[in-house]
Order: C-alpha cells, then sequence, then structure tokens
C-alpha cells in the first residue's frame, strides 16, 4: 500500500505509533512544526492521502475508501493500538478508520475537524474563487506561491509562514482531486455527524478547536462534548491550522493525551 500513497517516518520505530493524517487539498506537511516534538518518543506516520501532495490520485475519494487505504498501511507497518490524529477532514477519515478497524486505533485525536454540515461559516472570498466553476479550475491551474499562500492564511487567525516546501506539495493536489475530496467529505458527514460517530465507538477522543476558526464555527465543537471520553480544547486566538498557529500547544495537547488517554478522564 505504501507504494500507492506517500508515507513519512519520523522517531523511533519502536516507540509508541502515531498516525498524522492531513485534511483537504493539503498535504503530510501540515504537521511539519508539531513533528519535533512528538517525534523526540512516538514512531510518527504522515501520509500523503491518495490524490493529494505526492500520492498518485485513487479510484474513489469516498472517505470509507481512504480510510480503508491507511488501514491497508497500517497492516502492512504491522501497527496496533495507534493513535489516529486528523486536521480539518482528516479526522473523518480517522473516524472511519475506527469505524472500520477497531482493532487498528487506541485512541483519536481531532484537530479543527467540522461535526456537522450546518457547522460550516461561509468560506473566505479567495476559496470561493479558487473553487467555483467556471473560473475555479483556471485560476487553480495558474496558481502562484503567493496565491497559495493567501488561500491558506485566510484560514488562518493571524498570518503563518508557509515553507516553500509544503507549498510545493500543496499544488501537488489537482483542481478535479480537491472538488471530488470535497463532496466525499460533505457526503461523509451529511449521512452521519462526526460525534454520532464517534459515540458508537468505545475509544478515547481528543478534539482541539480555533476559537477563531472562519471554516467552522468554534462553538460547534462543543458537539463533542456529547461523545463518551472525549476531552475537548478551544485555543483562542486561532484558527483553522492550529499546527502552524500554536504549534507548541498543540504539541503538548498531544503528547498529554497520548500518555493519559488509557487513564480514566474527569471532566475538565
Amino acid at each position: 500500500m505504501s507504494q500507492f500513497m506517500h508515507v513519512v517516518h519520523d522517531g523511533p520505530r519502536e516507540g509508541p505509533p502515531v498516525l498524522l493524517v492531513h485534511g483537504s487539498g493539503t498535504s503530510s506537511g501540515t504537521w511539519n512544526p508539531v513533528v519535533p516534538a512528538l517525534a523526540a518518543r512516538h514512531h510518527v506516520i504522515r501520509v500523503d492521502l491518495p490524490g493529494c501532495g505526492q500520492s498518485p490520485p485513487p479510484p474513489s475519494y469516498g472517505v470509507p475508501d481512504q480510510a480503508g487505504r491507511v488501514a491497508a498501511l497500517i497492516d502492512e507497518l504491522e501497527l496496533r493500538q495507534v493513535t489516529a490524529v486528523g486536521h480539518s477532514s482528516g479526522g473523518y477519515v480517522v473516524t472511519a478508520l475506527a469505524e472500520q478497524r477497531p482493532d487498528l486505533v487506541g485512541s483519536i485525536a481531532l484537530i479543527s475537524t467540522g461535526p456537522r454540515m450546518d457547522a460550516l461559516l461561509p468560506q473566505p472570498a479567495i476559496l470561493r474563487m479558487l473553487l467555483a466553476p467556471p473560473f475555479g479550475p483556471l485560476l487553480w491551474a495558474r496558481r502562484s506561491d503567493s496565491m497559495i499562500r493567501r488561500g491558506i492564511n485566510a484560514t488562518t487567525a493571524r498570518p503563518i509562514d508557509v515553507p516553500t516546501d509544503v507549498i510545493e506539495e500543496v499544488r501537488g493536489t489537482a483542481y478535479r482531486a480537491f472538488r471530488k475530496v470535497m463532496r466525499a467529505n460533505g457526503a461523509y458527514i451529511k449521512a452521519k455527524s462526526v460525534p454520532d460517530r464517534l459515540a458508537a465507538l468505545e475509544v478515547p477522543v481528543l478534539v482541539v478547536f480555533g476559537a477563531a476558526d472562519p471554516r467552522w464555527d468554534p462553538q460547534s465543537a462543543h458537539q463533542y462534548d456529547a461523545v463518551p471520553n472525549a476531552r475537548v480544547e478551544l485555543l483562542f486566538g486561532v484558527g483553522h491550522v492550529p499546527p502552524y498557529e500554536a504549534a507548541e500547544r498543540v504539541s503538548e495537547l498531544l503528547l498529554d493525551f497520548m500518555a493519559n488517554e488509557t487513564l480514566p478522564r474527569t471532566e475538565a
């Protein structure tokens, strides 16, 4: 499976495994700022989902199909009890992974993952321009580095410095692939909300949301309060990309979660 999906490994292979899954149209570079802290003691596995970054397009972009490909990778690596972390729509993939293969997933962390469609806010103008036909495909094909950076920064609470190599990874996602990914994500959460899906799973859950997220209503993070064994953390002054906007805090939350996920949880 790894031959069909770009995979990056960091940290000791014998360490507790943590899987990092990016969101729509991005890549494994989403996680660059938090990897050093996690990789000090953990085996960190990052993927470019098929159709994104450096991975070739798949036959189907359905969320369960993408989760099945990730499951095959974990099987190939002979790992179990993985902490599965998803950013934005990557959270749908890790949730679907736990639904399909509970034997592979020990815990789930969702970062900026919209719980249901009615939590989606009116999207920033530059994203609407890049995505909407008939001009979207033309603009997408001609995106400059500065336009990609503006698109990313339209989702943050304050400007972030996106490295050139990450911009190149983002450029690897084709317009048609991005549109298919977005439709697949919508279908997944329209069929059943993420909190409802998680409530059916017996797995510890960490939810991290930016209190200034311009893509998803930040207050919708509290829909996850209904999930047993879930801990919800709102980060003030942070938008949709906490791994870049608040890398140190996200790293701390993930490390604490992974260190204590098997312990009984109490209300914060």
